[in-house]
């Protein structure tokens, strides 16, 4: 190999937002690029349709994203596009069990991809929260956490962008049959008596998934909130301390900034270490 030539990494992002127009995707792609630039890496990016078009990627990349989305991760038990999105991740299991497979496969599930899973494998009741999670919120690590290489550098708690009508909670022994891994919490309510919901989970060696979004970045996320229409939607729905909250956590280094930083660095970070043998920034 010609060590000034850029080595090439097959990323697929599988986008679950079913057309609806959002944040997440353009932050993915934004997170991915940057990486790439960093290292010097040639990154060939594939969009996948899933619940439009029924659109999965195949075991060729070397990389997987599963983006969020709206909606119930309830109500979409059975459709046919959930048959092939898990007929996939049966694949990537499958590779990745495979010792004759020297390159494994990476996976980030992000907030309804995260419940989706946690659903299929039946780690934790999913289940609808009693009102909406929206904002900038404290997540607090568990040991396992403290220990999760894809959180190294992360503070204790960390901040994260939250938005759902989901959540799991009650952890179920499939858990620890499946050697799952705990990593952090939502924010302790002392005013109201709910559990915890599970914020992150270490589901294997390979697969690591997130409730929150660490794809938000502060300045895209600042100003799609400071749009006219985002404002008043936020504004009518949560009222205006809320949007201002939100406004100043974005702004603040120590908060949205060092997550966005971090995770999904750090996950690509280690998922190139593994399946390329050359030097990548952290």
């Amino acid at each position: 190999m010609n060590w000034n030539e850029k080595q090439t990494v097959h990323i697929a992002i599988l986008d679950l937002y079913e057309g609806v127009a959002n944040q997440g995707m353009r932050g993915l792609r934004a997170s991915v690029k940057y990486f790439g630039e960093k290292n010097n890496l040639n990154i060939v990016l594939d969009e996948f349709d899933v619940r439009l078009k029924n659109s999965v990627p195949d075991m060729s990349y070397d990389i997987y994203i599963s983006s969020g989305g709206p909606g119930s991760p309830l109500e979409s038990e059975g459709s046919e596009w959930e048959k092939y999105y898990f007929n996939w991740l049966s694949d990537l299991e499958d590779w990745n069990e495979d010792p004759s497979r020297t390159q494994k496969k990476y996976a980030l599930f992000i907030c309804h991809s995260f419940q989706l899973v946690c659903r299929h494998w039946e780690l934790g009741n999913v289940c609808a929260r009693k009102s909406t999670s929206f904002g900038v919120f404290p997540v607090h690590l568990l040991e396992d956490g403290k220990d999760e290489p894809v959180f190294r550098g992360v503070k204790d708690p960390f901040y994260a962008v939250d938005s759902r009508d989901y959540q799991i909670i009650e952890p179920k022994m499939n858990i620890l049959y499946r050697g799952a891994k705990i990593l952090c919490i939502e924010k302790e309510r002392l005013h109201v008596p709910y559990e915890r919901a599970i914020m992150g989970i270490r589901f294997n060696e390979y697969f690591i998934g997130t409730q929150f979004h660490p794809e938000a970045d502060a300045i895209g996320m600042s100003m799609y909130l400071q749009t006219e229409e985002k404002k008043k939607t936020v504004i009518e729905n949560h009222g205006e301390e809320k949007w201002s909250s939100m406004i100043h956590h974005l702004n603040d280094p120590d908060k949205i900034m060092w997550t966005y930083a971090h995770i999904i660095p750090n996950f690509l970070n280690i998922a190139l270490k593994s399946t390329h043998p050359v030097p990548v920034s952290s």
